[in-house]
């Protein structure tokens, strides 16, 4: 789960096709076999050759927590069966009166977890707009343990200053937490940005094919790495070696798949800003855009995600549009 120093010098394509990925030992196949296992051998009693059991680890799954830590800049990464169980192997590593203030715009399944299931245990969220750094400051205090961000936002593409939110946190002894979903690791790195920990769903652009469903979390943060570990042992809520397989095969067209989405996004961006039945297009590439020195400052593109509004505000004229 760790990259070495000669793939940080290769290119991010370079990187998506070969890292955390060698030729099969036994046969010398090219792409990492899915192996389809739930036990190992052991010639004694805890004496194998890096497996155990099928839910604590995976050599196809070893495969693509190395690949995606590399894309993210991460010495560490720990799959998921979904970005929803990622969130939550974050969440069981706090405890009972812990903190957590979150963007204001949020992924409803993010949301829904954290009001409805997690504040039932004793944590206590607070939603902030992250983009004001005054109402961030007069939010934070000593209770809070992580600061929960999404970049662009889902669904009104808001766009929250990584490095500024990243700083604010470190002040008074605090994580963040960025859902980089919407950007990739091509567009958006915020762990060079000073996050303490970054959240896939890959079932969405990493994946890329709408086949498979899976999460992921990368650090360089050891401590979480381990709480991860443990929550993936002891929950379970582990992808399977298929799931692993098809997004190590979606990776490796991330880089060409975002080049594409960012240009088509573009057009229908500037499409829909010029269109006289739109009342305002959400599309961090425009100029026009709130978010857009922040996003042009962190990431490499704007990405394939667009909202927009309509003059006619009545629900009928939104369904027609879709």
């Amino acid at each position: 789960m760790t990259y070495s120093e000669s793939e940080k010098a290769q290119g991010f394509g370079t990187l998506a096709v070969h890292a955390g990925q060698v030729p099969d030992p036994s046969t010398g196949a090219i792409m990492t076999p899915i192996y389809q296992t739930s036990t190992y051998v052991q010639s004694a009693p805890g004496d194998h050759r890096g497996y155990e059991y099928g839910r604590v680890s995976n050599p196809t799954r070893t495969a693509l927590e190395a690949n995606i830590a590399a894309l993210e800049a991460a010495r560490h990464g720990i799959a998921f069966a979904s970005g929803v169980a990622a969130t939550d192997g974050i969440l069981k590593g706090l405890e009972p009166g812990d903190r957590v203030l979150a963007v204001t715009d949020l992924y409803g399944g993010t949301y829904r977890l954290f009001v409805q299931v997690f504040a039932r245990y004793g944590l206590h969220f607070e939603f902030v707009d992250m983009r004001d750094m005054e109402r961030l400051g007069r939010a934070l205090r000593d209770d809070v343990k992580l600061l929960w961000v999404e970049t662009p936002t889902n669904p009104l593409l808001q766009i929250v200053d990584i490095a500024a939110v990243a700083s604010a946190a470190d002040a008074v002894g605090a994580h963040l937490v960025v859902d980089n979903t919407f950007a990739s690791p091509y567009l958006q790195r915020p762990l060079e940005l000073g996050a303490h920990l970054v959240l896939h769903s890959s079932t969405k652009y990493l994946g890329g094919h709408s086949d498979v469903v899976g999460g992921i979390v990368c650090t360089n943060h050891d401590g979480w790495a381990e709480k991860l570990r443990f929550q993936i042992k002891s929950s379970g809520a582990v992808p399977g070696p298929m799931d692993c397989f098809l997004l190590l095969r979606g990776t490796k067209t991330l880089h060409l798949r975002m080049d594409a989405h960012s240009r088509n996004a573009s057009q229908v961006a500037e499409y829909l800003h010029a269109h006289p039945r739109v009342e305002r297009v959400m599309y961090p590439g425009l100029p026009t855009d709130p978010g857009y020195a922040v996003a042009r400052r962190q990431m490499r593109l704007f990405g394939g995600m667009v909202s927009f509004q309509l003059k006619d505000d009545r629900v009928e004229a939104a369904v027609q549009v879709l």
